[in-house]
């Protein structure tokens, strides 16, 4: 027995045996256990920046530091590389008309979207209508590999590359993150190939250090890697970046978060409780792919069909036809789009040969919401359940429900195919279609033998609180009334709200009107609101989408006949956002100096997380903390120090911004000014 270097604490445990997988999901998830004996690392390697998950966020950050001459260690969980575009499945860019139109993004953002079209002489190969760009996730995989390998030639630094590989421990010290501690699976001798099982079936296999039936493991120490330049003096070694799709280091390192609902008040004034709910947050998916076929298919109802029956749908009248499903996120079409416009959604036909990829409200959602059910646990659950003791971390999510959503979603395929019943618009309204197939196989679009994503597309994590500043007693947050356009004089909001918090929330939005309304020169009534989003002093990114909820059941489970989501949670949806930036504030944690947040684990509020977690905004955060890490190292101090003196000059934090601007990573939308109230015609 070994003793760890970052704790003297050691439990044990038995080796993990994983089920095989037979036929469809037929057994149950495999249960929690206390973590095994620590093992000496097999390999150290040193980085000038760790990030973890390899998402578009991760994908992001690391193209932006290999162009700035940096090495940079890349974890992922999937063996794939750019999260919703290749192992979540979802390759159907998220984007406003009016960016889109612009062709407003970061310089990285607009080379994947260039080397899409340049791979299929075009930028829509599957002639789907949600996007101007639906494509296999395979080749968004393959693409954004070439992109971290051009870049690392053409800026002289160095990828290390870790699939299949997740962070087990971290060593914080004084502050800074000193190493993590990570664990590679790989396929013991004489079993299947990776992708063989759904996510839930090895997830905590994957967690643990002791080899099992399943996989052989490698343990890997990250740590810094010795200063290139020696001047100026460093104030930290390296940094890491928490790019996962949950959350998952800002959890195991414990720093200040928040997860699910954000009370009401009035910076959240649509927020459907009046408390904190950690257990509803947005409905993950697990994407899969069907293929039209010439002829019918006979369709066997997988054997947990009817459990999850009751919930399917599709949802609106106008969307009660199989070929607008169908075409909606279509990312392979076998003929060539008809040359004239379309006038419709119905003038979209589905032909023999074409794919589509499934991501659907009241499909393949699965949308948990309760105590029981949660997906991701809240910080009062790892405690319960072990997981912040050392060597406890077994990645914080609740195993049987990931198994309940593969479930739900190969479920959906066979509504799809063979169903005739519709939870929300009744009977009459679903009608069978035999002539699809689910593409099932490593040489299918998902690439694995089940037919589901690697990882389901997650719309919510974990998301820090930033640090407190001036004003900002509590930490920094971005909030909904930070980006929404919605009329807060709309009844609702003056019937719901306390007298005190309107008039707060009326203070709030006044922009120009902010000194007369405080003195008393202009009445509540006589203010006019601020037609933009909040501007940001620290800004390093920008985006726009609408602020889209999937929201959670209100009962458990969410399949339960009869269901219905929990109310008032789409009122914050109501009202499209401005154009909006990303602030360096939101991506700095508390408590740790050493480490930057990106992706859906900034810091924002639950409503306003639900505009920053698309393909555009995760590329652009990630930018941003390639950028700003690189420029940290070669200045020698930490990212907090940056923003620490705002409202005052901060004349780093200006160099930072110059040089985003002159590596065209915009951090501002065209004529953001605040004497700007043009924005109603953003889309």
């Amino acid at each position: 027995m070994k003793r760890s270097p970052f704790s003297s604490q050691l439990s044990f445990v038995c080796p993990l045996s994983v089920t095989a997988l037979s036929g469809l999901l037929l057994h149950s998830a495999i249960p929690a256990a206390i973590a095994e004996p620590y093992r000496i690392p097999d390999q150290e390697i040193a980085c000038e920046m760790l990030v973890v998950g390899g998402g578009l966020a991760g994908a992001a950050t690391a193209y932006e530091a290999l162009l700035a001459g940096r090495t940079v260690c890349l974890t992922e969980l999937t063996d794939w590389v750019g999260g919703q575009i290749s192992s979540q499945g979802t390759s159907a860019l998220d984007e406003r008309a009016t960016q889109r139109q612009l062709l407003y993004y970061p310089r990285g953002y607009l080379d994947l979207r260039s080397r899409i079209e340049d791979r299929y002489n075009k930028l829509n190969p599957g002639d789907c209508w949600v996007s101007e760009s639906c494509f296999l996730p395979e080749a968004g995989h393959e693409i954004l590999m070439e992109m971290l390998e051009d870049a690392a030639e053409a800026g002289e630094g160095e990828l290390k590359w870790f699939p299949a590989t997740v962070i087990k421990e971290l060593n914080v010290v004084d502050g800074q993150i000193r190493g993590a501690i990570a664990i590679q699976h790989q396929p013991a001798d004489g079993t299947a190939p990776l992708n063989s099982e759904p996510l839930s079936q090895f997830i905590e296999d994957a967690y643990r250090y002791e080899n099992s039936a399943r996989f052989d493991k490698t343990i890997l120490r990250f740590l810094p890697a010795p200063a290139i330049q020696p001047t100026p003096a460093r104030l930290a070694e390296w940094f890491v970046v928490d790019a996962t799709e949950t959350g998952e280091l800002i959890a195991l390192a414990d720093v200040p978060y928040r997860l699910g609902i954000d009370a009401r008040s009035y910076l959240e004034p649509s927020a459907s409780s009046a408390t904190d709910d950690p257990y509803c947050t947005q409905g993950f998916t697990y994407t899969f792919a069907m293929e039209a076929t010439e002829e019918p298919i006979e369709h066997i109802a997988p054997p947990f069909y009817e459990r999850y029956k009751p919930y399917y749908s599709y949802e609106l009248e106008r969307l009660a036809d199989f070929d607008v499903v169908f075409t909606y996120r279509r990312i392979h079409a076998a003929e060539k789009p008809p040359k004239q416009g379309r006038s419709s959604l119905q003038d979209y036909e589905v032909n023999p040969g074409d794919i589509s990829m499934q991501n659907w409200t009241w499909g393949n959602d699965y949308r948990p919401g309760t105590e029981q059910d949660n997906l991701i646990y809240s910080r009062d659950q790892l405690l319960a359940t072990g997981q912040l003791e050392p060597s406890g971390w077994l990645g914080g999510l609740r195993t049987e429900t990931l198994q309940a959503g593969e479930e739900n979603a190969l479920g959906f395929f066979h509504w799809l195919a063979a169903g005739i019943t519709d939870s929300q618009l009744g009977d009459g309204v679903k009608q069978p279609h035999p002539n699809n197939r689910l593409l099932t196989g490593f040489d299918a679009p998902m690439g694995t033998a089940h037919g589901l994503s690697k990882h389901p597309y997650m719309r919510e994590a974990r998301r820090i609180i930033g640090r407190p500043a001036f004003g900002l007693p509590q930490g920094f947050t971005i909030t909904e009334i930070d980006i929404s356009r919605k009329d807060y004089r709309d009844p609702y909001y003056v019937q719901t709200l306390p007298a005190e918090m309107y008039r707060r929330l009326l203070l709030a939005l006044a922009g120009l009107e902010t000194i007369p309304f405080i003195s008393g020169d202009q009445t509540p009534e006589q203010v006019t609101r601020r037609a933009r989003s909040t501007i940001y002093p620290d800004s390093v990114g920008m985006a726009h989408y609408a602020i889209d909820f999937h929201p959670c059941m209100a009962l458990h489970p969410p399949e339960l006949p009869g269901n219905y989501e929990r109310p008032g949670e789409r009122q914050g949806a109501e009202g499209n956002p401005y154009p909006f930036q990303i602030p360096l504030r939101s991506m700095i944690p508390q408590k740790i100096d050493n480490m930057l947040v990106v992706g859906k684990s900034i810091a924002a509020s639950h409503i306003a997380a639900a505009a920053y977690r698309v393909h555009s905004f995760e590329w652009s955060s990630g930018a941003a903390a390639g950028n700003t890490l690189a420029f940290s190292l070669e200045r020698g101090i930490l990212p907090y120090q940056l923003v620490d003196q705002l409202p005052q000059a901060e004349p780093e934090l200006e160099a930072l911004q110059q040089r985003l601007r002159e590596t065209n990573n915009p951090i501002a939308f065209p004529n953001t000014s605040i004497f700007n109230e043009q924005w109603q015609d953003w889309r």
